[in-house]
C-alpha cells in the first residue's frame, strides 16, 4: 500500500494543486457572482485561509517531487513540478498584493478637490447605505481620529488627513479645466469618459452638474462609487470605496485615467 501511495503521490499532489485553483476561483469570483460574500471570499478564503492550503499543498508536491525524482525507474515528476508551481505562483501573487498595499497610503476616497470633495448623491448614498458600506470621510478630519483608522495608523500618519495625504502622494490628480466648452458638453465628454474607461450605472443630473458611475473590479467584485461635478469653469472628481480601508491605490489610478479621458474629449 505504501508503494502505491508512493507511486501515485505526483498525481494526488496535482489534484490537490488543481482542487486549490478551484478554491480561490471561487474565493475570487464567487462575490462577483453573489454565491459568497466578499468577507468570505476575500478576508477568509484568500487571505485567512489561502496561504495555509497553500504551504500544505506545496508541502506535499515537494515531497512527491522528491520521491518521484529519486525512484528507479523514475516517476511522473513533472506532475508533481505542476502541482508545486500552482501554489508558488499563487503564493507570489499574494506578496505582490501584499506589497502594493504597503506602498500605497490607507486610503480609500481620493479627490481632485481637497477642500470641497464632490458631493454623492442621495440615490448612491443610498445604495452605499444598502452594501454596509464604509461611511464617507471628512477630509480634513486625521487619520487618528476617525473610527477606521484609529487602531491601524500612529505617529506622523495619524495626524494627517486625507488632504494631507493625497496632496503628498497623488499630487497628479488636479481639476480639470472645461476651456471653451460649456457646462452641458463638460458633462458630456463625462459621461463618455466614465462609458470608455468601463464604469457602469452612470447618472447624469445636469440641474446639479452632476455624474455618477460605479466601477467594479474584475476579481472579488468590489466596488467603488466615482462622481463628476462640473461647476466653476472646472471638473471635480472623486472615487471612493465601499469596503476595504486600503484600495491599494486603485481609486487614485481610476481618478486619473478619468481625468485623461475627460481631456481627450474637451480637447478634441
Amino acid at each position: 500500500m505504501m508503494h502505491d501511495l508512493r507511486a501515485n503521490l505526483p498525481k494526488y499532489s496535482l489534484w490537490l494543486a488543481l482542487a486549490l485553483l478551484v478554491w480561490f476561483i471561487i474565493a475570487a469570483f464567487g462575490p462577483k457572482i453573489g454565491l459568497i460574500g466578499w468577507k468570505t471570499g476575500f478576508g477568509f478564503m484568500t487571505v485567512t485561509a489561502g496561504p495555509i492550503l497553500m504551504g500544505i499543498v506545496a508541502l506535499v508536491a515537494v515531497i512527491a517531487l522528491a520521491l518521484a525524482w529519486f525512484r528507479t525507474p523514475r516517476g511522473a515528476w513533472w506532475k508533481a513540478a505542476i502541482a508545486l508551481a500552482i501554489p508558488v505562483v499563487l503564493f507570489v501573487a499574494l506578496l505582490s498584493v501584499k506589497a502594493r498595499g504597503e506602498a500605497a497610503p490607507p486610503i480609500h476616497d481620493v479627490a481632485t478637490d481637497l477642500r470641497d470633495p464632490p458631493a454623492f448623491s442621495a440615490q448612491t448614498l443610498a445604495k452605499r447605505e444598502e452594501w454596509g458600506a464604509n461611511p464617507l470621510v471628512n477630509y480634513g478630519i486625521p487619520l487618528g481620529q476617525l473610527p477606521m483608522w484609529q487602531d491601524s495608523v500612529d505617529g506622523e500618519l495619524a495626524v494627517q488627513n486625507h488632504a494631507d495625504i493625497i496632496a503628498a502622494n497623488y499630487d497628479e490628480l488636479q481639476p480639470i479645466p472645461v476651456g471653451n466648452a460649456s457646462p452641458g458638453q463638460a458633462m458630456d465628454a463625462v459621461v463618455a469618459a466614465m462609458g470608455e474607461i468601463g464604469l457602469d450605472d452612470i447618472r447624469t443630473d445636469r440641474a446639479s452638474g452632476r455624474v455618477e458611475g460605479v466601477a467594479e473590479t474584475f476579481a472579488y467584485g468590489f466596488r467603488d462609487d466615482v462622481v463628476a461635478r462640473v461647476r466653476d469653469g472646472r471638473i471635480d472628481l472623486r472615487s471612493a470605496s465601499r469596503v476595504g480601508l486600503s484600495d491599494l491605490g486603485y481609486n487614485a489610478e481610476r481618478v486619473e485615467e478619468l481625468r485623461r479621458a475627460i481631456v481627450k474629449r474637451l480637447e478634441s
